[in-house]
């Protein structure tokens, strides 16, 4: 058979997606997934996770529209334990509080499901997407919509026996919404020519190995950061570098057995981890950086590596900022919002550095 025949008796792909739509849909999303993890770490700082005690997904698009309504929910709530054990003083002019920004809450994560399904329909619809080329759309809306289960798998946990939300399905809800951010963060780079245009060749096996080792580290942080925040262990010392007047403190491993179970169950020792393991991502962020400081055949490289440096520097300052000062909660939410971007920015180096087809 001639070179010509076997070419032309192979399957013609699907092109790539180009639709400019397409592309700032993903940019849109990303962004307002990031969006939502902040806005889910100002519900958990206000104590309003709780207050709507049923996953109603239709019902429960507007909130208690009756003085008797609002009495109905407030009973309802009563019967919690968080109630029974922490906000058992609260009246119903505080729960209307805590509801409603609960149910604000779940409302934009209803909108923004809305924005991933109805788009997407429209471009399938239209062939703007392929259905050869549909997989990883589809997969993020379906991711999208398991993450709004974990969600309420998430309040389920504090509803039954104890004041508050498993530390376990708070992190893994956390690295859901992250999985849902990196699909959309790394096609929407995919479609930007800018940057599928400087992605790097399998030249450099050594630095994709970097980069992948970057990203691991940079997710076990945050991963730390969910569980100190489902433990609330990040009030257990209010000093930096020193915890409870000394730089390691003793107990770490042998308040709990077997003594592996403090490193996922004791606040204190979540909180050391967490504090210090930001300076292993940082170690990791200066040796890329120093790999890629000259190569000036890749300057989106060079400038995103020097991006993350930046980042991991800014987040660990603003921790220290959230020991220090008890965690308040403009700057615990700062914190939150600068771990989403220091997660775009590792996925964006191995972006850059994974093999093109």
């Amino acid at each position: 058979m001639s070179p010509r025949v076997a070419a032309l008796s192979k399957p013609v792909e699907e092109p790539e997606v180009t639709s400019p739509a397409v592309r700032t849909w993903l940019y849109v999303l990303t962004f307002l997934v990031a969006l939502m993890v902040v806005i889910g770490g100002y519900v958990r700082l206000t104590r309003s996770g709780l207050s709507i005690v049923e996953g109603n997904v239709i019902t429960g698009v507007l909130p208690p529209l009756s003085q008797a309504a609002w009495e109905a929910e407030f009973a309802k709530y009563q019967q919690t334990p968080e109630f029974q054990k922490v906000n058992f003083n609260m009246t119903l002019d505080g729960y209307r509080r805590i509801f409603l920004i609960e149910w604000a809450h779940r409302l934009i994560a209803r909108l923004v499901g809305l924005i991933v399904l109805v788009p997407l329909a429209w471009f399938l619809a239209r062939g703007v997407i392929p259905w050869r080329r549909a997989g990883v759309y589809i997969a993020l809306l379906a991711l999208f919509g398991f993450q709004g289960f974990l969600g309420w798998f998430m309040v389920a946990s504090g509803l039954v026996d104890r004041p508050h939300v498993s530390h376990y399905r708070l992190t893994i809800h956390l690295l859901a919404a992250l999985t849902v951010l990196a699909i959309a963060w790394w096609k929407a780079l995919d479609l930007t020519p800018r940057f599928a245009a400087a992605r790097r060749r399998a030249a450099h096996p050594g630095l994709r190995k970097l980069a992948h080792a970057l990203l691991a580290v940079a997710v076990l942080q945050i991963a730390y950061g969910g569980l100190v925040a489902g433990l609330k262990a990040g009030y257990v010392s209010n000093t930096w570098p020193l915890m409870f007047g000394t730089l390691v403190p003793q107990g770490l491993l042998s308040a709990l057995q077997p003594w592996w179970q403090n490193l996922v169950e004791a606040p204190a020792t979540v909180h050391f981890i967490h504090r210090w393991f930001a300076f292993v991502v940082l170690t990791l962020a200066l040796v890329f950086w120093w790999r890629t400081r000259g190569m000036d055949e890749a300057p989106t490289l060079r400038q995103g590596s020097l991006a993350m440096v930046a980042v991991v520097v800014f987040q660990i300052l603003v921790g220290i900022g959230v020991v220090i000062w008890s965690v308040p909660l403009p700057v615990a939410l700062l914190h939150q919002g600068t771990a989403v971007v220091l997660f775009a920015a590792a996925l964006f180096l191995n972006h850059q550095l994974w093999p093109r087809r």
